[in-house]
């Protein structure tokens, strides 16, 4: 299950008790830091937390800065400075050099349109999403907070705010969703700047592993532990069940041909074909080079075995353009010595990461500039 799942579970919970709550979020990092803008934690009235901010560095600061907006009922901007190692409170030497700033937002459960409730309608969408926040950089300033959900189709959920505000908002958001990235904007008008983050949030990862062996159950399992929406097909009711596949999979006993009746397919819908069966795996892969929208189709096997699908498809009339077989990978999996099936299973999830990512799977150490872009941190300054 993913993080902001846990948090929200626990947020229901908590409304349910009638125990308080503040949602501490990281809305902006300059420098380094363990964790990114858009990290989420959920604090209690009596201290217990869900989610985290950081790599436990913060947490313990976090929590009396959590309590404190809760007893003012006022959302709260927080600054860390982790370059600073004489820094007293959140531990000297953490090596992080990062400036974050956290925004706490204490909870009203009569309010429809509180941040965890706009929260849920997120994880309920099942699409990429804009998630709006407002902040001031200037403490003294009202925190707004979390405001708005925009989708692709420029449909709104949230606050009401003021028209000339949301046309730009919505603009940014646009470009949020179409270039794949968070952003930051600085929004200047005669009166007074404001801040807000714009997240970018995009759905699970949809893997569907054709093949339910035992390597298939590991392989779900460790999906799962991503966070990833996971689906096994396979047309042995043996092997595809609910005994093996526990209730967080969803199961579907088909014949190949029959593969994507029930499963819909989105550009995050990824596909693994380890049924150990040659021709299963190869009608699949049939109805799979009609789907534009996949980004990841893999194989598991030796080369030998793809290059003889090629062959087949071949004679069957099928035309690999580069476009398709770009998106096909096999051997499946990236080379780090994979023996066992957890191995070869992180092998292959870590394709998939770097694949949807775009990133090159590179040891860090070889890389020059920092781990994330500082790019993306940047205020744009936009006139309103």
């Amino acid at each position: 299950m993913r993080e902001l799942d846990t948090i929200i579970n626990q947020y229901e919970l908590l409304k349910n008790e009638g125990t308080q709550s503040v949602l501490a979020t990281v809305v902006h990092v300059e420098g380094s830091s363990y964790r990114r803008a858009g990290a989420r934690m959920l604090v209690d009235e009596f201290g217990n937390i869900t989610g985290a901010i950081s790599g436990g560095c913060l947490e313990g600061d976090a929590l009396r800065k959590a309590l404190h907006a809760l007893h003012q009922e006022k959302n709260k901007l927080i600054t860390y400075d982790t370059s600073d190692e004489d820094d007293a409170i959140i531990g000297a030497q953490l090596g992080c050099n990062g400036i974050i700033q956290v925004l706490f937002e204490p909870l009203d459960y009569q309010d429809t349109l509180n941040p965890c409730e706009l929260l849920k309608k997120v994880i309920a969408q099942k699409d990429a999403l804009a998630i709006v926040i407002q902040f001031n950089l200037d403490k003294n300033k009202v925190q707004h907070g979390t405001s708005l959900l925009i989708d692709e189709k420029s449909n709104i959920w949230g606050k009401k705010l003021k028209q000339e505000l949301l046309k730009q908002i919505l603009k940014q958001s646009q470009l949020v969703l179409k270039e794949n990235r968070s952003a930051f904007a600085e929004l200047i008008s005669d009166k007074e700047a404001s801040h807000i983050f714009i997240q970018n949030y995009q759905p699970p990862v949809k893997l569907v592993i054709v093949g339910a062996g035992n390597d298939a159950q590991i392989l779900a399992q460790q999906a799962d532990l991503l966070g990833w929406d996971v689906i096994v097909t396979d047309g042995r009711p043996t092997h595809a069940n609910k005994e093996r596949f526990t209730s967080f999979c969803q199961v579907i006993v088909s014949k190949p041909e029959k593969t994507l009746e029930n499963i819909k397919i989105d550009q995050r819908s990824c596909f693994v074909l380890m049924s150990h069966n040659y021709n299963y795996d190869l009608a699949v892969l049939k109805l799979l080079l009609n789907e534009q929208k996949v980004p990841y189709i893999g194989i598991l096997g030796p080369l030998k075995k793809y290059q003889r699908m090629q062959g087949d498809l071949k004679e069957d009339g099928f035309e690999l353009k580069d476009e398709i077989l770009k998106k096909i990978h096999a051997p499946v999996g990236l080379e780090v010595g994979a023996e066992t099936p957890a191995e070869i299973g992180l092998s292959i999830l870590s394709e998939i990461q770097s694949v949807l990512t775009g990133k090159s799977a590179r040891p860090l150490k070889e890389k020059s500039t920092p781990i994330h872009e500082k790019i993306h941190s940047q205020f744009k300054e936009i006139k309103i």
